[in-house]
């Protein structure tokens, strides 16, 4: 009989009921994390139901979707910055975990944040665990050798009253990734290419392991944008195994295991990777060496080309055509100098310090241009705390950006941070379609370094000339 890949391994370690050819398994929740947005109707459903939470403390909240990015000062000022809906949804949010016993990092806390960037700061995420989060891009916590999922406002519910879920196991894939980048090229720049190659449903059905020599060189905070958007080519999860690279970034954490303990965790995280005779359901290779920074140039995230490319040839695909209708391009015509006009560095998938060192390393001594608006947004309070230690602020501002309070911000435009109709986005979030940012606005995703140089140039440009300067 051959091995157990990562994803198997964690996968038989949680179930409740096996499944059968009837009915689900029954699959156990080691951490649920929930913020303001997907969580409401849950808690109306417990209440209805008089139950309980079932495991407080396996529980985490945050506020961040709808959380205004500029500082309020207290909570009665929330609606002096805030959009009637999402003060709403913040107070109700204060008021849900004050009643069933939740831990809530609110406006008072110093790990307020992004709850896929607070998770594995604070050491919550670690090797082995099943995470999940009424959020698409729970996939992020896979980059620890956890097995993380977005689920929705029932699913939410259903995890606060029972801590399970029903679940069919998924395929697996493996995702081979060789090569050394070059200057200029990063994390993102490797999953919007291979979003692009198998498009954005070519991981339906399947946890996606990364893998290779270029995966064992990245950072966590690299890892941590791989798997973020896991998501966006259509698959269930995404997971890198857990390594030396791993432990050291976990050690000292404040949710992690202490002592004995922690020896004990790390023996059993280091045992968690896909043995060498593990079969997977499809093998994918990609070489990186020779990639370039990339950039979306139509409505979903597998529309991508390398920065110095062109829009692809009109296939005669309606959708396709659309798709450049909404984003104001012609097929043939260069990305490079494409006029922008907004630039935001944020998200969860773009918001660490890492992503802030790489944005100040190009607006380090120069100008965002004058018709360009731009935000830099941490994903967290500490990483904001983290980066005004390192004066990285002061380069945003002296640059003429906009320096914010941790959140989700203009990653999908629900918190007062939207992009004006029509106005083209150049952005380091995960999405890029229709209407994400604010209505009628055009969005190109790109790497932080990508975004930048589009800041200074005041049109989609290549960072590498900046970077080589």
């Amino acid at each position: 009989m051959s091995g157990q890949t990562l994803f198997e391994k964690v996968w038989q370690d949680h179930l409740v009921v096996p499944e059968t050819p009837d009915n689900p398994a029954v699959f156990y929740i080691d951490l649920h994390l929930i913020h303001e947005v997907t969580t409401p109707q849950a808690f109306d459903m417990l209440r209805e139901r008089g139950l309980p939470v079932r495991r407080p403390d396996l529980t985490l909240a945050t506020m961040d979707h709808s959380t205004p990015t500029v500082p309020v000062p207290s909570l009665g000022e929330l609606d002096v910055v805030a959009e009637p809906a999402a003060a709403g949804q913040i107070r109700q949010m204060i008021v849900n975990c004050e009643e069933f016993g939740i831990d809530l990092l609110g406006f008072d806390s110093e790990h307020r944040g992004i709850v896929h960037v607070i998770g594995p700061e604070l050491g919550a995420t670690q090797p082995g665990k099943t995470i999940v989060c009424g959020d698409s891009h729970s996939s992020t916590h896979g980059a620890f050798g956890a097995l993380a999922f977005g689920i929705g406002s029932t699913e939410v519910g259903h995890v606060l009253a029972t801590q399970t879920l029903l679940q069919r196991q998924p395929k697996t894939m493996a995702v081979n990734i060789e090569g050394t980048l070059r200057p200029g090229v990063g994390a993102k720049d490797i999953v919007l290419a291979l979003i692009g190659r198998i498009g954005v449903d070519g991981g339906v059905g399947h946890v996606l392991e990364y893998r290779g020599s270029t995966v064992r060189g990245l950072t966590m905070e690299q890892r941590m944008t791989v798997c973020n958007m896991t998501i966006e080519g259509g698959a269930r999860a995404g997971m890198i195994a857990p390594d030396d690279t791993t432990v050291e970034y976990l050690a000292g954490r404040p949710r992690v295991p202490q002592g004995a303990d922690w020896d004990a965790a790390v023996t059993r995280w280091l045992a968690l990777p896909s043995d060498d005779d593990a079969v997977f359901d499809l093998e994918l290779n990609l070489n990186v060496s020779d990639l370039d920074p990339q950039v979306t140039f139509g409505t979903n995230p597998g529309m991508v080309v390398p920065v110095t490319g062109q829009v692809p040839a009109d296939t005669g695909d309606l959708s396709f055509r659309k798709a450049l209708d909404y984003m104001g391009l012609a097929a043939g015509q260069p990305m490079l100098g494409t006029p922008v006009d907004v630039v935001f560095v944020g998200s969860c998938t773009n918001s660490r310090l890492s992503d802030l060192r790489e944005t100040a390393s190009v607006l380090q001594g120069r100008r965002v241009a004058d018709n360009v608006r731009m935000l830099v947004v941490p994903g967290s309070q500490a990483v904001k705390q983290q980066a005004e230690a390192e004066g990285l602020h002061e380069v945003f501002q002296a640059a003429g950006a906009e320096w914010r309070e941790a959140g989700c911000s203009m990653c999908l435009g629900m918190n007062g941070d939207v992009v004006p109709p029509g106005k083209l986005c150049v952005s380091t979030s995960n999405r890029n379609f229709e209407g994400r940012q604010g209505v009628g606005a055009r969005t190109v995703l790109a790497s932080p370094q990508t975004a930048a140089a589009a800041a200074v140039a005041g049109e989609i440009a290549d960072p590498r000339a900046l970077l080589n300067h």
